[in-house]
């Protein structure tokens, strides 16, 4: 019944994990909704520069989540162990 708190470190991996789902969607999902866009009446440099906003947008989302993967795994590898050791000696 005793549960320990997830440490920071898992957090921060599942967030990294749901950045990096948010902008793969946001790529899967920028062809469906460009179409919707383009009936509102809209120019087409402005959908152009709409288009590319969406994408530079996934790239931040899939490269801060990666980030965050990378980081939790290299934070991971430099852990101290877990003996605990005398400085005096």
């Amino acid at each position: 019944m005793n549960q320990t708190p997830p440490s920071k470190s898992h957090v921060q991996l599942i967030w990294g994990a749901a950045l990096v789902a948010a902008g793969a969607a946001v790529f899967f999902r920028i062809p469906q909704v460009m179409p919707q866009l383009a009936q509102m009446g809209q120019s087409a440099a402005a959908m152009g520069y709409i288009r590319i906003c969406f994408y530079i947008m996934g790239i931040l989302l899939v490269g801060g989540g990666a980030r965050k993967i990378i980081q939790y795994f290299r934070q991971g590898e430099s852990r101290p162990s877990a003996v605990p050791t005398d400085p005096d000696e």
